[in-house]
């Protein structure tokens, strides 16, 4: 079982994540994006998982949880895994 909130932190310490709803749109439109991550109140994720091409993975918590398991000081609510680094995020299911 993998620790999300630790792979998250680890994501974005040491890999490159797209932050926002806007932000992962344009990493899907461009193709770079290798995953998607949105809080469970994210009000576009149904939006994600049309779009297609990245997996989706719906974030058991709200987005000020979403924003705090990736060491951030504010509420995230969509982000787009564009280079895990020395995390194993992409094996999320």
């Amino acid at each position: 079982m993998i620790d999300v909130a630790r792979a998250l932190k680890t994501a974005s310490t040491t890999g490159e994540i797209r932050f926002g709803l806007e932000q992962t749109r344009k990493s899907l439109r461009s193709g770079e994006a290798k995953m998607v991550i949105v809080s469970s109140n994210c009000p576009a994720k149904n939006e994600f998982n049309s779009m297609g091409a990245a997996r989706t993975y719906v974030f058991p918590g709200t987005n000020v949880e979403l924003g705090a398991a990736c060491g951030k000081p504010f509420a995230i609510s969509a982000l787009a895994i564009v280079k895990p680094g020395d995390s194993n995020i992409l094996s999320l299911q």
